[in-house]
């Protein structure tokens, strides 16, 4: 496949400068493979691979790209008549080009053969696995929706005529169930995920223990009263808000005005805890990759650093209106569409303690286990109010748990009142964060 992508690339981007333009041509393969299993049997078994070839041409500073499912001589050279066209039709850029010359790239490990090696039968295995532990971890489990196994395996390519030549294999799989728990007539959801690089790293029992942890102990639930309280995060809600905060630290989002922290470099942006970073390189992380959508080497960007703001994701095109070269920025999910700043392996760094630890110290808080309506987060304002279920702290300790109240606040106050980091960082997909202790957050119930 190596020599099919790369002489695809290459060939499209000879016959592109044939035209008069600079090119880049960026070409993937993909394998995907899902099992859903419900009561036992596989209820969904989908496979699915596609391979493509997207090309982007500059002739001057006017950008032009076209894309092609089909890596024949006639499709391609079709694809680059069709790029250079469009070329004549978009605006005069003056950011508009290839990044610079690379030097190599860092040796990474992203692929791991044994996905490839292990049967589809054992997959199945380990997806039925997860069903029947979480049944055997509590009765009250009664239905799960489903419980599955995923993998993707793709291997990219990128080519430009400024002598990049870059290809890498990469693959990565993961487990997940969705479950309901009832008792006395009360019925609660819940769900587990785990996603890994290496097949060997992923364990059924533990997705399935977890998820129906998850269910069971909000049952149970009921309000709580209205008032502000400190708050403790577990890692998947805190990866949400991160989620939502991503893209305060790109630097388009700054360049358009809609980023809070423009102007803000140097300044204390979040609590001392805070260091934030975007790691491209990070050897535990699923979005790890030697180089970015253009060709850029991957690298390790801090953006706050004990509290202060340090720098902004860039891309190619971004970099060049600053002024400054790209951090690995420079994201694709497809063939099918251009570069655009995106994250890699965000992650808030951990600190020392065990997460119990962050509200031993209580006398009343909340344990913040859900949230909803995060889409409604307003990323420019920072502005949130979202629905959440938790479990209130009382005396150091978890007590009885709570749903249908509400937390409001704002983002980048959020930030500023974080007092405590657990130990425990999760990834969840390409962001990931330990359990936070927040000074406090308005609580909507009774």
């Amino acid at each position: 496949m190596r020599d099919r992508l790369l002489d695809a690339g290459r060939w499209a981007v000879e016959q592109a400068r044939g035209n008069g333009v600079e090119a880049e041509a960026f070409v993937l393969h993909s394998e995907d493979l899902t099992i859903e299993v419900r009561e036992g049997q596989v209820d969904t078994l989908k496979q699915a691979e596609e391979i493509g070839l997207g090309i982007r041409v500059f002739q001057g500073n006017r950008l032009g790209f076209s894309f092609t499912t089909d890596l024949s001589r006639e499709a391609l050279g079709e694809t680059i008549r069709r790029a250079v066209e469009s070329a004549r039709y978009t605006a005069d850029d003056k950011n508009n080009g290839l990044p610079e010359v690379v030097d190599g790239y860092r040796r990474m490990v992203t692929y791991d053969e044994e996905i490839e090696r292990t049967t589809l039968e054992a997959k199945v295995e380990m997806a039925k696995q997860i069903e029947v532990v979480s049944k055997q971890e509590d009765k009250r489990i009664k239905i799960v929706e489903s419980s599955g196994y995923e993998e993707s395996r793709y291997s990219v390519a990128v080519v430009n005529s400024r002598g990049v030549e870059a290809f890498q294999k990469a693959s990565y799989c993961g487990l997940y169930i969705s479950l309901m728990a009832e008792e006395n007539g009360e019925v609660q959801t819940g769900f587990a995920v785990e996603a890994k690089r290496h097949i060997s790293e992923l364990d059924p029992a533990r997705v399935g223990r977890e998820g129906a942890r998850n269910a069971v102990r909000i049952l149970g639930a009921k309000s709580a009263p209205s008032r502000p309280l400190p708050c403790i995060l577990e890692p998947y809600v805190m990866t949400s808000f991160l989620g939502v905060l991503a893209g305060s630290f790109s630097a388009d989002s700054v360049q358009k005005g809609k980023s809070t922290f423009k102007g803000k470099l140097g300044q204390a942006i979040a609590s001392p805890q805070v260091t934030l970073v975007d790691d491209g390189t990070y050897e535990k992380g699923i979005s790890s990759f030697p180089f970015d959508g253009e060709g850029w080497p991957s690298q390790r960007t801090v953006l706050v650093e004990a509290g202060t703001l340090k720098g902004f994701m860039y891309d190619a095109y971004t970099a060049r209106k600053d002024n400054t070269v790209s951090t690995g920025n420079g994201m694709r999910s497809s063939f099918r569409g251009l570069p655009s700043v995106g994250t890699t392996n965000l992650f808030l760094t951990p600190g020392l303690s065990p997460p119990e630890k962050l509200w031993e110290d209580l006398e009343r808080g909340m344990y913040i286990t859900e949230v909803m309506g995060m889409h409604t987060a307003n990323p420019i304002s920072g502005d949130f109010s979202l629905g959440a279920s938790g479990i209130i702290i009382e005396k150091g300790k978890l007590t009885y748990p709570v749903r249908g109240v509400t937390i409001a606040g704002n983002l980048f106050d959020f930030l500023k009142d974080i007092e405590g980091l657990g130990s425990d960082l999760r990834f969840f997909g390409g962001t990931g964060s330990p359990s936070v202790r927040v000074k406090r957050l308005s609580i909507g119930g009774e």
